[in-house]
This record gives C-alpha cells, sequence and structure tokens, in this order.
C-alpha cells in the first residue's frame, strides 16, 4: 500500500497522468481499510495548491481521471484531514460547471459532508449550507430536473432562516428566492411562482433595474397561465398595477405581455391571433399538453373567455359560446363543467337545450345599460333647464 500511495506522490510531482490512472487499476485488490487509507492519501494530495494546475488541466479533462477522483470520493473513512473530501468535490463542481455537466455537477455537491458541530473538519454555517443547496437547484434545472430541483431548494428554505446575518447574505438569499420561484414555474405552480416573481421584481437597490424588469415579465407570464380565480385575478391586479408594466413592450421577450395581461384583468374576450406572440415567448414546460388535450396557453385563455363571456351574458348556447372561444361545442361544455365543479365559474348546464346559465351573468350589460339611461335622463333635464332659461 505505501508503494501505492509513493507512486501516487510520484505522479502529482512529475505530472505523469498514465502513472496516476494506473495506481487505481489494483485498487479493487486491496482491502477495505487500505483503500480507505489510499483514498484518503489520494484526495489530500490533490487538493495541495501546487497541483490544482494538473488537477483541472490534465486530471478533469481526462475520463480516466475523472473516474480515479470519483473512485477515491467514494472509498474515503469517516472524516479526511481538513475536510480535503469537500475542497476537491467544490473543484470538481466548478469544474464541470464550466464544461456545461450540470447534472454531474450537482450529483457531485450533492455528496459534500456538512456537519453542524463546530469543531468538525465538515462545519458549516446556514448561510453556507444554504449556497450548496442553491447550487445544487440550480444545476438540476438547467437539466430541468425539476423533481430533484426541488428538493433540494425546500433544503435552502430548511436552512435558510438560521442565516444568522440575513443582510450579509442578501445576495444569497435573493438567489434562494429566485431559484424557489423558478422551481415553481417549473413545477407548473404557476400562481405561487408569480407572487415569487413579483416580489423578487421589487428588490430596488439589490439588482440591476432591467433584470428586475425581466423578473416583472415572469411575473406576468405565470400570472397569465395560473388557473382562474379570485387568487389569480387579485396577482394579476398586483402586476396591471405595477407602474414598469408597459416598459415590457421595450423587450422582445415579453412584448405581448402588456396587452394579455391587461385584456385578462380587464375581464375582456381574448382573440387566438393575439396569443401568437405570447406564445412563441414560452419555455418548453409552459407549452405542455395537459391531460384534457389542452395546453397550458389554452386552457388558461379558454377559461379566462368562459368567465368573460360570463360577464356579459345570462345564458348561451355552446354552440354560440364555442364560436366565443375558439373551439367545438362539446370542448366548451367540458370545460365549463369542471370549471362549475372546481367553484371556478358559479352557474348550471342544461345538457338537454344545450345552455350554459351564468349565476349573476349580463350584469357588465345591465350596468352599461343603467349607464346609458341614466345619462340620458340627466341630459333631457339639462336640455329642459336650457329651453326653459
Amino acid at each position: 500500500m505505501e508503494s501505492l500511495a509513493q507512486q501516487i506522490d510520484t505522479a502529482l510531482q512529475t505530472k505523469n497522468l498514465p502513472l496516476l490512472i494506473s495506481t487505481f487499476s489494483t485498487f479493487h485488490t486491496l482491502g477495505g481499510g487500505e483503500r480507505r487509507t489510499l483514498s484518503a492519501h489520494f484526495v489530500r494530495s490533490l487538493t495541495n495548491p501546487q497541483y490544482v494546475t494538473f488537477l483541472e488541466g490534465q486530471i478533469f479533462s481526462s475520463p480516466d481521471g475523472i473516474s480515479a477522483v470519483e473512485t477515491a470520493l467514494t472509498n474515503l473513512p469517516t472524516s479526511v484531514e481538513g475536510g480535503a473530501d469537500n475542497v476537491l468535490r467544490h473543484f470538481l463542481f466548478d469544474y464541470l460547471v464550466n464544461q456545461g455537466d450540470y447534472f454531474d455537477a450537482a450529483r457531485i455537491l450533492e455528496r459534500l459532508r456538512m456537519d453542524d458541530d463546530a469543531g468538525s473538519v465538515y462545519f458549516m454555517t446556514a448561510a453556507e449550507k444554504c449556497d450548496v443547496y442553491v447550487k445544487i437547484a440550480e444545476c438540476y434545472l438547467e437539466k430541468d430536473e425539476t423533481s430533484d430541483a426541488d428538493g433540494a431548494v425546500t433544503k435552502a428554505g430548511g436552512v435558510v432562516e438560521d442565516i444568522s446575518d440575513p443582510e450579509q447574505h442578501r445576495a444569497l438569499i435573493l438567489r434562494y428566492k429566485s431559484t424557489y420561484a423558478r422551481v415553481l414555474d417549473a413545477n407548473r405552480k404557476f400562481l405561487q411562482a408569480a407572487s415569487r416573481y413579483l416580489q423578487l421584481s421589487q428588490a430596488v437597490g439589490d439588482v440591476e433595474p432591467e433584470e428586475l424588469l425581466i423578473v416583472l415579465g415572469r411575473a406576468a407570464t405565470c400570472a397569465i397561465l395560473a388557473p382562474s380565480g379570485p387568487q389569480r385575478q387579485r396577482i394579476l391586479g398586483l402586476v396591471f398595477k405595477d407602474e414598469r408594466l408597459s416598459q415590457l413592450e421595450t423587450l422582445p421577450h415579453f412584448s405581448a405581455h402588456p396587452t394579455i395581461l391587461k385584456k385578462m384583468y380587464m375581464n375582456q374576450i381574448l382573440l387566438k391571433s393575439e396569443l401568437t406572440r405570447f406564445e412563441s415567448s414560452l419555455a418548453p414546460h409552459q407549452r405542455a399538453i395537459m391531460s384534457d388535450g389542452l395546453t397550458i396557453v389554452e386552457r388558461a385563455v379558454i377559461e379566462h373567455n368562459m368567465i368573460a363571456v360570463g360577464k356579459l351574458y345570462a345564458t348561451i348556447h355552446f354552440q354560440e359560446l364555442g364560436a366565443l372561444l375558439g373551439v367545438e361545442a362539446t370542448r366548451a361544455e367540458t370545460v365549463a363543467a369542471r370549471m362549475i365543479v372546481d367553484g371556478m365559474l358559479k352557474g348550471s348546464i342544461d345538457q338537454v337545450d344545450g345552455v350554459l346559465s351564468f349565476e349573476g351573468g349580463g350584469n357588465a350589460l345591465v350596468a352599461w345599460d343603467d349607464e346609458i339611461t341614466s345619462f340620458c335622463v340627466h341630459l333631457n333635464r339639462v336640455t329642459e333647464a336650457v329651453r326653459v332659461d
């Protein structure tokens, strides 16, 4: 075993990669204790500053070199002097991220040893743990591994409240909040994501205004895609009332958002032709086809238009409703039924006559008629007064 340790030292000192790799060709013949001792020696040696160039320039760039490193990292004793294995994992993580290998980078960082005991070589503060979990989640998001990203950001949320000096770690906390919003978005929890994005977009002083505007655009996207209901209407209102909303028209990616969001907030019917630019700006997970055969956008717009129609009509035949919604009558009936069951729409369906009745429907037209009548009455009074004079 000592000869293998010497062989490792010689290989590192002479930067001889083939010699280093050959050391691990007989690794499987060693006993468990010998493997752990040799692995610890190898890991400690690799983290020596004088070998960093060799490590990053040759060992990491070789599949066999990476394999040797991973073999050592999986055969360590319960503790390595100075927590050298954690140091090596950080080196490897940075290298893999620079190579665009986000999945393997996340896997490497997941195996960091973290201890709450201040006397341990693996002790990490709440801020350091949060940073690790956020990095893992960010990497998984890059590969659309939403379940793993969710798990990592949940762990970050478990320690972020324990950060002793939040002001000193404002940038980290913002990264956590941003990653959490992205995970909600990726998991199609659009209502919660919209709320988180909107909150982040108001972090004035911590982030450049241009970046904040992009985050506001993401909030608008998620608000538009969220399921219909009072909470969605509330978040639409908050985004609509943000004075920066009109500035999104200057960003090609979000140029269609202000008009669509305004129409949704004002309960105005949206035409399919108005959605082309908006749909082209969506991420793949936001274009997914749901179990009912509709895309997320189609479902959101149909639900919105259904409610908008309910503001104008007391009753409507499904043939006419389908024409307004841009879908077949049977699809309109199916969506209406689901919305009524889910409490998103107040109304009833007469399947015999093929009619949808809205509770309180037509109030908008009635109110409009009342306003016109009131105006005419006042106008007549003024006219009569002028004639008398």
